[in-house]
């Protein structure tokens, strides 16, 4: 859930802040980027070079931040920057500030400014996180629309043992996950795609297939999967290297190995999307040995591969969306309507090879979509990321 996400880290003045630095280096393995701001008593514990470098960003501190110059850190462009804010750990003192308004320093200037989520850790002794004012401060701030990291007890830098240490760095990533994905829009949704080719044996060498990539199939599998659903992917045997981190894989090499894979996963799925480019033929005997040239040229017998997209549409639930793809080179309105009727579609999305940059082995697409109400829309060419993403926003509105 953090992939991608613009994270906004702010540091104080605490013993615990030795921990911000793990904590900045597991938000940049989990994919989003780091800004990291200071207050002028953290530096005293952790130092903006060790950030800076984890961070792979310019660390600050101080409006000025070189007055011979004159340049200074614009705490309003920072704070709109951000999807998101942690403040870690979160003094007392911090805890006061943001609460009363006290402006003094460059990350209370940053967190009034900011419009985006903000979670804050608190990191203090046991009777300072359990005295009154401590307690009020919290609640004003949750009210505010905050979000707290609770404390956890352990030994206290006093020497002492209770509740008031810093949550380790790794459950605050978790924590901030599960609440991001909560409020995901598909949260709660599974969804199962297929994509890329299939490849139908001829003998023990050669095979029917085409140039599908997946590329376009990964793309709504990560999609949804920002979107907080659970995802399965049903792949055919492309072969570009992806990254599949947050989303079920299922490999297959045959039409009948994706047929069977999407159908033992159908049940449950609130949205099934086919975007595979299945072959519709295949050899009726597969040669277990290669063919050899001197032997003539061979007549290959073809039979039917089973129509998977039909069949999930004949025996899908009330309440799934069904999606399929389709490339074509002509009458692309009319197939598309037809297609929706005979195979009992919410929704069709067409390619066209007439259109440059699009469908099979490119990094940019463009589609149309046609959907049960008759609407038709162009989403024009971008980047199969991007379609993915807009494809999605309409997908959820089914």
């Amino acid at each position: 859930m953090l992939r991608g996400k613009k994270v906004l880290l702010g540091v104080t003045g605490s013993i615990a802040a030795y921990k911000s630095a793990f904590l900045t280096r597991l938000l940049i393995t989990a994919g989003a980027e780091v800004k990291v701001v200071l207050t002028p008593a953290a530096s005293d514990f952790v130092t903006p070079l060790t950030l800076s470098t984890l961070s792979k960003n310019p660390v600050y501190s101080k409006y000025i931040e070189n007055e011979e110059e004159g340049t200074w850190t614009n705490h309003v462009d920072l704070g709109l920057w951000a999807d998101l804010m942690i403040i870690a750990p979160a003094t007392s003192n911090t805890l006061s500030k943001m609460a009363s308004g006290e402006c003094d320093n460059l990350l209370m200037g940053v967190y009034m400014s900011a419009k985006c989520p903000v979670y804050f850790a608190p990191a203090m002794d046991l009777d300072m996180y359990a005295h009154p004012t401590t307690k009020a401060n919290i609640e004003k701030l949750q009210s505010f629309g905050n979000k707290m990291i609770a404390a956890t007890s352990g030994e206290l830098a006093s020497g002492l043992v209770g509740e008031g240490r810093m949550a380790e760095p790794e459950d605050i990533v978790a924590f901030i996950e599960k609440d991001l994905l909560q409020a995901a829009p598909l949260y709660g949704k599974r969804v199962l795609i297929n994509g890329g080719p299939t490849y139908e044996p001829i003998d023990s060498v050669r095979f029917i297939g085409n140039h599908s990539s997946g590329k376009m199939a990964h793309s709504l599998a990560k999609a949804a999967t920002d979107l907080g659903a659970e995802v399965t992917l049903v792949l055919g045997p492309t072969q570009v290297t992806f990254d599949f981190s947050g989303f079920q894989v299922v490999r297959v090499t045959t039409a009948q190995e994706m047929y069977e894979a999407m159908h033992q996963r159908r049940e449950g799925a609130d949205y099934i999307i086919c975007s595979a480019a299945v072959s519709d033929f295949r050899p009726k005997v597969m040669v277990n040995k290669k063919i050899k040239k001197d032997q003539g040229v061979p007549t290959i017998e073809l039979v039917e591969n089973p129509d998977i997209l039909s069949s999930l549409g004949q025996v899908k639930a009330e309440d799934q969306i069904l999606i399929g793809f389709a490339l074509e080179t002509e009458n692309e309105k009319e197939y598309a309507r037809k297609k929706l009727e005979a195979k009992n579609l919410n929704a069709v999305v067409m390619n066209t090879l007439r259109d440059s940059g699009a469908g099979f082995g490119h990094d940019t697409n463009k589609v149309y979509v046609y959907t049960r109400d008759e609407q038709w829309t162009e989403f024009d060419l971008n980047s199969k990321e991007v379609i993915a993403q807009n494809l999605w926003k309409l997908f959820k509105t089914l």
